[in-house]
């Protein structure tokens, strides 16, 4: 028997910003879901368009004509259908939408609908969602981002992002437990060298310390690890979001201490950090159209690339990026791409091409767990979860300790792959 939509309603809430996002309600008979939207800070060029009004209320953020856009357009166009359908229902809204960026109704808009759509058939089939997405057993290394740049934070430092990833943890319950303990390590360490003030935390929890430098971030990151024992167990990641600090018009980027540097310099810079510091992989380290650096550096290294505002989640800048070489790991972030289909035709291309892939939380986020259990049900191995702080970084990781629970002994942790 058919599962059919009887019900859509948008409202809008607010995200971990404070700013407002699109909360979208969805029922199939006595089924009833509700999924919400995610925002970025550093937002690439190519991603689908997040629809904001740009009037007076909310400082021009408000998204009222998303909301509009859900409850007068695509919810009398999709009432009837079969929840069960997610394809159907994504291009039917694709269709409505009719632009390449989803700039009529808004990705926000879109994907409210898509997400909620998903988690309300789980619903009819009587499925825990990760189960109903992809029936995946792989729990993800988290990657913590504990020291925040970069457009995260309003300190000095350029790279947006220092993570730890413990993929030596033999399930993610040590995982989360080994961030927790290095997190709170990395408190007293920062709070003893700058002071209480130094301990304040940026948009995804993480410290954001008066550093200049990437070396000394790290090596604030590294003594917390020696001093519990965790070094051989945890590794680390850098997202750069070098887009942020690139000068199309001079063709340099400007990093630490207001330093400008060729494309040559900057790469040169990187493989020095490599060299120092047990560094696995390295996000958006050029900007998004930088593609001749990206090659470069994927020439010279052999640890995981990640593109994220060069790839966007969407499948033509991924095949583009598989033909000329330009990374080697996928950043999947569902608002970029707009609907869950599309998610998942990014995901495939990358995983066929032998991409590694990492689902991601956005530094403007809600309390949503939609992507825990995305990252398991794809069985990416990976997720950027953020530091464990705030409840919009913590309801992740504690979807997936209950994921963990519910799997049991079929449960497998990604850092043993």
């Amino acid at each position: 028997m058919t599962a059919k939509i009887t019900h859509i309603h948008a409202r809008q809430v607010l995200d971990s910003r404070g700013n407002p996002t699109i909360e979208v309600e969805l029922a199939s008979g006595k089924f009833i879901s509700t999924a919400l939207v995610p925002s970025g800070a550093s937002i690439g060029t190519y991603e689908a368009l997040e629809l904001r009004d740009g009037m007076k209320s909310y400082h021009g953020l408000s998204v009222m004509n998303a909301v509009h856009n859900v409850n007068n357009i695509l919810a009398k166009k999709l009432l009837g259908k079969d929840v069960t359908d997610q394809k159907n229902l994504d291009e039917t809204m694709i269709t409505i939408d009719g632009t390449e960026n989803k700039s009529r109704l808004g990705a926000n808009a879109i994907l409210g609908v898509s997400l909620a759509a998903a988690r309300c058939a789980s619903l009819t089939k009587g499925l825990a969602l990760h189960d109903y997405l992809g029936r995946g057993k792989t729990l993800p290394v988290p990657f913590a981002n504990i020291i925040n740049g970069g457009k995260h934070a309003e300190g000095n430092l350029k790279f947006q992002e220092f993570m730890i990833a413990p993929i030596k943890a033999k399930s993610f319950s040590e995982a989360t437990l080994i961030i927790c303990e290095v997190y709170h390590t990395l408190k007293e360490i920062i709070q003893n060298k700058y002071g209480k003030q130094a301990v304040h935390v940026g948009d995804e929890g993480g410290f954001a310390p008066p550093l200049y430098d990437a070396h000394d971030a790290i090596s604030l990151i590294t003594k917390a690890l020696n001093e519990l024992g965790y070094q051989d167990k945890v590794k680390i990641a850098l997202d750069a979001a070098a887009t942020t600090f690139y000068d199309r018009k001079i063709q340099k980027y400007t990093v630490e201490n207001k330093k400008v540097l060729e494309r040559s310099e900057l790469l040169d810079y990187y493989l020095n950090l490599l060299k120092t510091y047990p560094i696995i992989a390295l996000e958006d380290p050029f900007d998004q159209d930088d593609h001749h650096s990206f090659q470069e550096l994927m020439k010279k290294t052999k640890i995981q690339i990640i593109g994220d505002d060069l790839l966007v989640t969407t499948p033509n800048r991924i095949s583009n990026a598989i033909s000329e070489k330009l990374c080697n790991s996928l950043l999947i972030k569902p608002n970029q791409a707009g609907t869950l289909t599309e998610t998942y035709q990014a995901a495939s291309l990358a995983v066929k091409a032998g991409w590694k892939t990492m689902v991601s939380h956005r530094s403007g986020d809600t309390e949503d767990t939609f992507i825990a259990d995305l990252a398991v049900a794809l069985n990416t191995g990976q997720i950027k979860l953020g530091a464990p702080c705030r409840g919009e970084r913590t309801s992740k990781y504690n979807q997936l300790l209950r994921i963990e629970e519910y799997l049991g002994k079929k449960a497998i942790y990604g850092g043993k792959q």
